[in-house]
């Protein structure tokens, strides 16, 4: 049976961000979606020099603690993320795997020294977990911006996306 478990990648966790963004998870998968008490802390997966924390890294150490098959685990973290190749990244999934990681780092509007706004924040977080999770049920990009599966470099970009599969992506993750 398919499920999303969510955890936090932190040394205190946001209990209510986790519960919302399960509460939404629920509904755009229409699966089981439940908030773990598992923390893992980031530090480790620290570079120093970029001030960043590499998210490979974080998803590997993410992996011995799926112990379902069927189950998605996100973990979602206000840590900023890296991958060597690029400056950041919003987040990053095993393809067809079971693991799934979001930074909420810039998806606040405080990051781009703009006051806050909570319902943006909320929508681009729901966005950015929907379209990771859609790589853990063997999604790639998705060529319609629409699509939560498009490729999304800038929070311009995600904003413009929704929160839902197209109606090819959402034939595959629906299989069962």
């Amino acid at each position: 049976m398919k499920a999303i478990h969510l955890m936090a990648v932190e040394t205190e966790p946001d209990l209510a961000v986790l519960d919302r963004l399960s509460a939404s998870l629920a509904g755009v998968f229409g699966i089981s979606c439940r908030v773990l008490d598992t923390v893992i802390d980031p530090a480790f997966a620290l570079d120093p020099a970029r001030n960043q924390y590499h998210s490979t890294a974080i998803l590997q150490a993410m992996q011995p603690l799926v112990r379902k098959p069927g189950t998605h685990l996100l973990a979602v973290t206000p840590v900023d993320l890296y991958v060597p190749i690029l400056t950041f990244v919003f987040g990053e999934a095993q393809l067809s795997g079971p693991c799934a990681l979001v930074s909420t780092h810039r998806l606040r509007e405080e990051f781009y020294g703009l006051p806050p706004r909570e319902p943006l924040f909320n929508d681009r977080l729901v966005k950015e977990a929907v379209h990771e999770l859609g790589h853990t049920f063997g999604l790639r990009h998705c060529p319609d911006w629409r699509c939560a599966m498009a490729s999304t470099h800038s929070v311009e970009r995600l904003d413009l996306k929704a929160a839902r599969f197209c109606e090819r992506c959402w034939q595959i993750v629906r299989k069962p």
